[in-house]
């Protein structure tokens, strides 16, 4: 496999221009830093999801993923007013709904990024585009300017276009990535190079180094965004999600390994073999273990019906994350539409 993988710090970039150099320094806290509440978002769209039973189905999974969190720290749901009094009967008292429109669930993607600006709350802005326009996103690719002004805080342009589920960081200066996420119909017009494109991605993160692998483009409506492969469960410390019998051609597989060997020069890794047995067999299912959601005093994490990987899974978690309860869920309806608990939450930092 030829790969250019790269391990670059802020100074390898060169200058960008007076206005970024402007630019008011942010700082994105981790995701087990505290939080003042969960933001979520209702699926709506029967574009996006034209069987209304597996439509139902979402929804109910969104509701259990809520009211679950919710009893570690508030939630916030987005919904059209529309589709307030369907949410309101099964969500806990703990969830608050906005009247902010949404088609679909992925509050990581399209969701506000929050950051600190000096002791400022703001959005660490980079515009959600449906996947390099991959899918219709009139109301989502709005969620995150509707949520600041709701919230009245500023909006702070990346001048990127991607999801924040194509990006980890450890909250101390390092980002993972792959390439594919944010070059292939997101940013290749509007950067001059893939280093301008890293650059803006540290200073959206407030971070100064950036660990970048290729990825796998075209597969997926994603390309392959990092956080269903691996998390950061602290600095230097990485949890990956790899299957134990790894098909060769299976292009995945091969960029998902390729991670591995290059994070392992730098970071602590530690692997969680994919499930042996499942409920759901579709080749396109997302089974991973590590698009868990880490919130006050609580790890909220998936579990795909196979004993032995779901324990191994739990065990992992317990040890990473000590003084936190892990919770697991059913939910394979996200993982039939290619994600997971992580893709539909986004915290906002205490």
């Amino acid at each position: 496999m030829h790969r250019r993988d790269v391990i670059l710090g802020a100074g390898a970039f060169g200058l960008m221009g007076e206005a970024a150099m402007a630019r008011p320094k942010l700082y994105v806290p981790p995701e087990e830093a505290p939080h003042a509440q969960t933001i979520m978002m209702w699926p709506a769209s029967r574009k996006v999801h034209p069987d209304p039973v597996f439509l139902e189905m979402l929804q109910e999974t969104i509701i259990r993923i809520a009211n679950t969190i919710a009893t570690f720290e508030p939630v916030v749901m987005l919904a059209d007013k529309s589709q307030h009094a369907k949410a309101r009967k099964h969500l806990s008292a703990a969830v608050t709904l906005w009247d902010i429109p949404t088609e679909d669930l992925w509050a990581r993607d399209a969701g506000p990024l929050f950051a600190w600006r000096g002791q400022e709350l703001a959005v660490s802005h980079i515009q959600f585009n449906g996947w390099g326009k991959n899918q219709i996103h009139k109301h989502d690719g709005q969620v995150a300017s509707r949520v600041a002004q709701t919230l009245g805080v500023p909006l702070v342009p990346s001048g990127l276009i991607g999801e924040a589920g194509g990006v980890e960081h450890d909250g101390e200066g390092l980002l993972i990535a792959h390439q594919s996420s944010w070059w292939r119909k997101r940013n290749a017009r509007i950067v001059s190079s893939e280093e301008e494109l890293k650059s803006r991605l540290l200073s959206a993160y407030g971070a100064t180094q950036m660990i970048w692998t290729a990825g796998v483009a075209g597969e997926d409506i994603t390309d392959y965004h990092i956080d269903s492969l691996a998390r950061f469960a602290g600095p230097g410390r990485v949890l990956m999600n790899l299957p134990a019998s790894p098909d060769w051609e299976d292009p995945f597989h091969a960029a998902a390994f390729n991670t591995r060997d290059v994070f392992k020069e730098r970071l602590e890794v530690e692997t969680i073999p994919e499930p042996n047995q499942r409920r759901v067999t579709s080749i396109d299912f997302v089974a991973s273990y590590v698009n868990y959601y880490v919130c006050n005093g609580a790890v909220i994490a998936p579990e795909f019906g196979d004993p032995e990987t779901d324990a191994i899974a739990v065990d992992a978690l317990k040890r990473h994350y000590p003084g936190r309860q892990v919770i697991t869920l059913n939910v394979d309806a996200l993982g039939e539409v290619g994600g997971g608990i992580h893709c539909a939450t986004q915290q906002i930092p205490a």
